[in-house]
């Protein structure tokens, strides 16, 4: 059965983070709350993890996984940002915003997309989130958590863990989510591309 933890919003408890970080390392899949909706998320570098992740959420690997960030130091690390897009990010970040990116080679090739080698990049803005990349001290691989033939993610502990017991090893549960996903914003070109208009307004980017 997997893990329910009610955890504070706004004030993490250092135990329920620790116990996260525990099931993440040994390669469990974890759902926690972001400043859009639910997620899934699971260590980077853990093959079988990645792919349970792709198998709940009914994509393939042209399916754009997120790197979740603490700041904008590790997106540096693990995507291609000049300056330009540097001032892009640092102006909208932390925000309910995806960035896809093209890929260092610090990233297994595994996560990237098979063709443009491009990944998804977010820093949240959400206490537990941010609190739990701390603790972690790595990014996380994540997705949202809408789950194979549903088209809005699910948004309550006790439904999180009715539908998915038996898939996932512990729930970060911080009260009711959002339905509303991140804005997915393309910068891996010359210019801004829009994706998918969510939470994040596109006024910056010159989307709007």
């Amino acid at each position: 059965m997997a893990q329910h933890l009610s955890i504070h919003p706004d004030n993490p408890q250092a135990r329920l983070l620790q116990r996260a970080c525990e099931v993440i390392r040994q390669g469990g899949l974890i759902v926690l709350p972001t400043d859009s909706s639910y997620a899934i998320g699971c260590q980077l570098g853990d093959k079988a993890a990645v792919e349970r992740v792709r198998a709940l959420r009914g994509v393939d690997d042209r399916h754009h996984l997120t790197l979740m960030c603490r700041d904008l130091s590790q997106i540096g690390q693990f995507a291609r940002v000049d300056n330009a897009r540097y001032r892009l990010l640092k102006a909208t970040t932390p925000g309910s915003y995806t960035f896809i990116l093209e890929g260092t080679r610090e990233l297994p090739r595994r996560v990237l997309h098979p063709k443009r080698k491009t990944i998804g990049l977010r820093i949240p803005a959400h206490a537990v989130t941010q609190a739990l990349l701390a603790e972690l001290g790595e990014p996380l691989l994540t997705s949202t958590l809408i789950v194979a033939g549903d088209e809005a993610p699910l948004t309550e502990g006790w439904e999180i863990q009715e539908r998915l017991n038996g898939q996932i090893e512990l729930i970060l549960d911080a009260g009711t989510g959002g339905v509303e996903p991140t804005s997915v914003i393309d910068l891996s070109g010359p210019l801004p591309v829009l994706v998918r208009a969510g939470r994040g307004s596109l006024v910056p980017f010159g989307l709007a």
